[in-house]
């Protein structure tokens, strides 16, 4: 199962890394990652997020669009259709690594 939708309204979105273009290394160079379909650029941005009252946790997500460049750190955002997508594969140590991955068709500022 992946791209689950995912409500997140009850959370406090805080960049805490502004958006920038999301890189990969590949044969030991650093590339753009790409919409393997349209071929545009993906984006990736840091958010800490917090519900009232608990502890928050930082979470990288990555957008499908450009965001532009009118977000900064310590900015308070929603997300555009956000998404989960589990994961679970075997590293180079043999190890099994899993966990959920972030997405979202872009961000706005919250008012």
């Amino acid at each position: 199962m992946r791209n689950i939708p995912v409500n997140l309204s009850g959370y406090r979105l805080r960049i805490s890394e502004p958006p920038a273009m999301k890189m990969r290394k590949k044969d030991g160079r650093e590339e753009v990652v790409t919409d393997g379909t349209t071929g545009e650029a993906k984006f990736a941005v840091a958010l800490f997020v917090k519900a009232a009252n608990q502890k928050g946790e930082e979470i990288r997500v990555t957008l499908d669009s450009d965001p532009g460049e009118s977000f900064e750190e310590g900015q308070v955002v929603e997300l555009i259709d956000a998404q989960v997508s589990p994961y679970s594969f075997k590293n180079d140590k043999n190890e099994t690594v899993s966990g959920i991955a972030f997405s979202a068709m872009g961000i706005k500022p919250v008012a």
